[in-house]
């Protein structure tokens, strides 16, 4: 199908582009699975081409790294969208969002624990897109010769967080043509800064730096800011395509849609740290403030490449939204999807409130960075394995139902092999996890039990006790450990007492035809 038609033209008014969407986690009936794996593709390519993700370049540059040594960070981590399509599998299946399956494996009242979880992450996307916006807005201002105080900076939040209610406001459909729309100029804006990339980039910039323990730490900001980051999300989309979807087309198209392209932005966020200012700027509360000023990159290209990025980071954080209201419904409040998407724009407007004034950029994201791994990673380990000794399938009908005599009520309401399994896996990520390096001159430097084993040291002089060069963090084993652990002891549990084998049998007898 082509990527310029409305495949939701001939659907009901509710699940057609700019039309509210009234539906939550409830199953989406064939009749009205309107995408197709190159649709859900294109979704993801106009979320990819994002300057978020340019700006993930630039940080992973002040982690004291080479270019190329970021390069081949920037490569492997990105090759974790791989699990993005994996886990997207599930949506054709099942008809429903990714908590709502997440039933089968933690029970109906045990996956709002998760959800809970899902929306805490997606309430700290959302924060940081504001802060982008913000950020941009502000550099705006400021190249047309106008000082933003403390009171504007408040006005610009509270009006960007109304704004970006208004795409998750309208849905699914809206969304996926809108982020197809932005494609195209903001691939040409990228190619324009590329240019000057190419020509003031240097690539033999100087690292402060090394080690393999930095480097497991630079991939697990990789890893978690890009496919492993987005894994809760994916079946929130692919729930509309139908169940006959060829998987390896769903898992190709959102790979070749996310992988490639953030790739080629973080590139271009790694090459522009290297002659862009300074990386003092880039770790500070505004990276935005690094095209301020500066005279290799021409002022009308940055005033259009800010307007675009403003644009688009409404639209990536309409996913975040999406995502988040729709957690809220698994978690079990009584509330409608645009209800949910209401709520979290006002926190998250709070949350970008106080990050504008008591953080930096750098600073939130890298703690933000440790909150995804330590709970993603064993959840997907327990997601994944219970979708395969189900055999990769479910219930659809049951997966909807939350009282006791569900097939995935579980004891209580909980499935305690997979609660067992997450809370040692979120334990055995935490203490694997070393936090990413602070900006420079920063005093403090957290380390887990593990990563201290392997060391954290400073790379320049220790003055007053802050660190004049940059920190060498200690390794970071998180998302293996996390994944790993989590659905091990998940199988475990599972055959020592035979829960799921009977979900199956039970399964087979209420589908027989399957």
């Amino acid at each position: 199908m082509s990527l310029t038609m409305d495949p939701s033209a001939d659907l009901p008014e509710e699940d057609q582009a700019f039309h509210i969407e009234r539906r939550g986690i409830d199953f989406v009936p064939e009749s009205e699975r309107w995408a197709t794996p190159r649709n859900i593709g294109a979704l993801w390519t106009g979320s990819a081409i994002n300057v978020e993700y340019f700006v993930y370049g630039a940080l992973l540059m002040g982690f004291g790294f080479s270019f190329w040594t970021a390069l081949s960070l920037i490569i492997i981590g990105n090759l974790s969208f791989f699990l993005l399509g994996v886990a997207s599998l599930q949506g054709p299946e099942t008809g429903t969002a990714a908590f709502a399956i997440s039933r089968a494996a933690f029970g109906t009242r045990g996956s709002r624990l998760v959800s809970f979880f899902n929306w805490v992450t997606q309430l700290g996307f959302e924060t940081e897109g504001l802060i982008l916006i913000v950020g941009a807005a502000i550099v705006l201002f400021q190249l047309a010769g106008v000082h933003v105080s403390s009171p504007l900076k408040v006005i610009f939040i509270v009006i960007a967080a109304a704004i970006q209610a208004v795409m998750p406001y309208l849905g699914h459909a809206t969304m996926v043509k809108v982020l197809r729309s932005l494609i195209i100029p903001f691939g040409i804006i990228f190619l324009v800064l590329a240019i000057y990339d190419f020509q003031h980039g240097a690539t033999n910039i100087k690292s402060f730096g090394s080690g393999w323990e930095l480097y497991s730490a630079g991939l697990a900001f990789v890893f978690a800011l890009s496919g492993l980051g987005w894994t809760e999300c994916g079946n929130d989309y692919t729930r509309y395509v139908p169940r006959d979807a060829k998987k390896s087309s769903i898992v190709g198209w959102i790979f070749l849609g996310t992988a490639i392209p953030e790739m080629l932005m973080m590139v271009l966020g790694a090459l522009t740290f290297t002659f862009l200012s300074t990386s003092t700027i880039w770790n500070g509360a505004n990276p935005f403030e690094a095209f301020h000023g500066q005279h290799f990159i021409p002022t009308w290209i940055v005033v259009i490449f800010l307007l675009l990025a403003i644009v688009q980071l409404f639209g990536i954080n309409s996913l975040d939204l999406y995502s988040s209201g729709v957690s809220l419904q698994a978690m079990g409040l009584n509330l409608k999807r645009y209800q949910a998407v209401i709520l979290d724009s006002v926190i998250a407007c709070g949350l970008t409130i106080w990050a504008e004034f008591q953080s930096t950029f750098s600073l939130y994201m890298k703690e933000f960075v440790g909150v995804i791994i330590v709970w993603i990673a064993p959840w997907l380990g327990i997601y994944l394995m219970d979708w395969i000794l189900r055999k990769y399938r479910y219930n659809a009908s049951e997966l909807q139902r939350t009282d006791s005599g569900g097939l995935y009520w579980g004891m209580g309401g909980f499935n305690w092999n997979a609660i067992i399994a997450f809370f040692v896996g979120l334990v055995c990520s935490t203490i694997a996890f070393s936090k990413a390096p602070p900006p420079v001159n920063f005093p403090f430097h957290w380390m887990t039990p593990i990563s201290n084993h392997y060391g954290g040291a400073c790379a320049g002089n220790l003055v007053h006790g802050a660190c004049t060069a940059g920190w060498y963090g200690g390794a970071d084993f998180s998302v293996p450990t996390g994944i790993i652990i989590a659905g091990l002891l998940y199988f475990i549990l599972e055959k020592a007492t035979g829960n799921v084998k009977k979900q199956v049998a039970r399964q087979h007898e209420l589908e027989p035809n399957i």
